[in-house]
């Protein structure tokens, strides 16, 4: 038996023209509030007093900004009973919430630049929803369950399938058969109280993209409307204050939307009020699956709580050939988005044209070729290192250096784009001398309730790069019979782009260009975890846990510069939004 609490407080953020975060759009702009947007916690004590902090947020993902905040308040005021190890913030994806919420100044750029109201919400909602979690504990048994979705539910369709075919794992999948090529398997934990279920934590990959980057209204989108009506449900059978997680598991590639034969046709019929009703409706097949699930065999939970976590510098990682298919001097490198990062995704989010991104590939592969060409020259070496990491990327952005097709930022022409203009701006005020463009310390963590162990993951990992990781944590717990559950969240702690497979990585769709730290980025992160899950197999004491590798502080000053609300209403003011 376990003591647990849950609750759900409401993101008090008002909607007031800022640029929502997913789409990177200078236009996707809040205006108004379509639904709330929670933090759902689950707190859990074990026998021993070991406690599981678990927060799922009606976001868009996690920033090192949100979990430094959250935890040091947490810190200060449950004292020895926090445990950095054992706290999880997760995110929903969804695509229709706020921006303006990460100390980095890239993905802060359409919002446009850092947002303090914002993030002091988000902490506040989080830290009063733990602690009114931990302010109703109360006896509680936990178990767990799976359920996959039937080949007939239009709940899920791969996003990427040249590239899923790619894997020479998979069964490959025609145009007709996207709805196959993902993991249509949900993963639940439900809390139960005198023999009733009470709440539960969900665990299925499907972006929540339902709703385009043309509405401009703060929702939770599906995963958000399938909390809402579970939630709802459990109320309809008596049960008092119910909560609900619909979290992300390998969502990377997974699109809510059809992929396949005439796809944008039929995603251009579902516009304004029908994307609301879309949303809903792919919420509502999350939510059916779910109960159905705990209809049928459930698994009782026993066992302690714990947790390992640790920070990992993703830009300089030697990968051991196993995990890089025999490749002996396999590395990542510093963050680089490619060109297929501009274009977007064929469905959900278009980008630049095929023709913008034909002249960027030129442009990039003339740099490559003048980076290479002088042996002799003092960054020869560098680029060298980088380019064979990058492999087949085309750079576009050279975040960890700063560079766009190697001119420094705040150099390039922006009379018609105002996302270069609001770089340029901040590049000429000062803003992003120290402050690093994206997060290159990234933090890892795998939770313990019982037998099962569950991987949290700060990236937007693909279905078969999520297999693999999957299996190699399994094999490393092979010998651990008392966990005989492995399962995967991801958008956690932080955020960190994308993970694709080598073989995915290759064909450069979107996934592959927002895959940051090059073509061995899985195989990093398979070697980092198998170390981590080596270090829960150890006694608490005997742990050899990296407590020096931290994220850098950004500079305050820096920062201020970066928070301007002049530049937005300058930008209402002259029609641009």
């Amino acid at each position: 038996m376990y003591l647990v609490g849950w609750d759900k407080q409401e993101i008090q953020i008002q909607p007031k023209g800022y640029a929502m975060f997913g789409y990177g759009m200078w236009s996707h702009r809040a205006f108004e509030k379509r639904t709330a947007l929670y933090v759902r916690s689950f707190t859990i004590l074990d026998e021993k007093q070991n406690l599981l902090i678990f927060c799922c947020l009606d976001l868009g993902c996690i920033t090192a900004a949100m979990r430094q905040k959250t935890q040091q308040l947490l810190q200060e005021k449950l004292g020895e009973q926090f445990n950095e190890n054992q706290f999880v913030l997760t995110a929903t994806h969804t695509h229709s919430g706020p921006g303006g919420c990460a100390y980095e100044a890239l993905y802060n750029m359409p919002t446009p630049g850092f947002v303090p109201e914002h993030l002091d919400a988000i902490v506040l909602a989080v830290v009063s929803s733990v602690e009114n979690a931990l302010s109703h504990q109360s006896e509680t048994e936990i178990a767990i369950c799976q359920q996959s979705f039937d080949t007939a539910t239009p709940v899920a369709w791969n996003r990427s399938l040249d590239a899923y075919n790619q894997n020479p794992e998979v069964e490959p999948r025609s145009e007709h058969e996207t709805h196959l090529a993902l993991n249509r398997e949900m993963q639940l934990i439900g809390f139960y109280r005198q023999g009733n279920l009470q709440a539960f934590i969900s665990f299925f990959g499907v972006h929540a993209t339902c709703l385009g980057n043309s509405l401009n209204a703060h929702d939770g989108d599906n995963k958000g409307y399938a909390a809402q009506d579970a939630e709802a449900l459990l109320k309809q059978q008596g049960i008092e204050n119910p909560v609900t997680i619909f979290a992300q598991a390998t969502a990377g590639d997974v699109s809510p939307h059809f992929h396949g034969p005439h796809q944008n046709k039929i995603r251009q019929q579902i516009k304004g009020e029908k994307e609301y009703e879309y949303a809903k409706k792919n919420g509502c097949l999350q939510s059916q699956l779910a109960f159905t699930a705990f209809e049928n065999k459930t698994v009782k939970v026993k066992g302690n709580v714990d947790a390992v976590f640790c920070y990992v510098d993703l830009s300089n990682i030697e990968i051991p050939a196993e995990f890089a298919q025999g490749e002996m001097d396999a590395r990542t490198s510093i963050p680089c988005h490619g060109t297929a990062f501009a274009a977007g995704t064929p469905v959900d989010g278009k980008g630049v044209s095929t023709f913008v991104v034909k002249a960027m590939n030129v442009v990039a592969n003339r740099y490559k070729y003048k980076k290479l060409k002088d042996v002799n020259a003092p960054n020869y070496l560098f680029y060298k290192n980088l380019f064979a990491s990058q492999g087949a990327k085309h750079i576009f952005i050279e975040a960890g250096s700063k560079k766009i097709f190697g001119r420094n930022i705040g150099t390039l022409p922006s009379v018609t784009d105002p996302l270069a203009s609001e770089m340029n701006r901040q590049v000429k005020v000062g803003a992003i001398i120290e402050s690093p463009l994206v997060p290159s310390i990234v933090p890892l963590q795998i939770i313990k309730i019982g037998q099962l162990a569950l991987i949290c993951c700060p990236g937007e990992i693909t279905t078969i790069s999520g297999q693999r990781l999957l299996q190699t944590v399994r094999k490393c717990l092979s010998e651990k019979h008392e966990i005989s559950n492995v399962w995967l969240c991801s958008y956690c702690n932080d955020y960190m782009g994308y993970i694709t497979t080598n073989e995915e990585y290759q064909q450069q769709a979107y996934e592959g260009g927002h895959t940051l730290f090059g073509q061995w980025t899985l195989a990093a992160i398979q070697y980092k975890y198998q170390g981590l899950t080596e270090q829960l197999l150890r006694a608490v004491p005997d742990r050899e846990l990296d407590r020096s590798t931290r994220p850098s502080k950004v500079p305050e000053h820096e920062l201020a510069k970066r928070t301007n609300h002049g530049s937005l209403r300058t930008a209402v003011s002259q029609g641009e939004l």
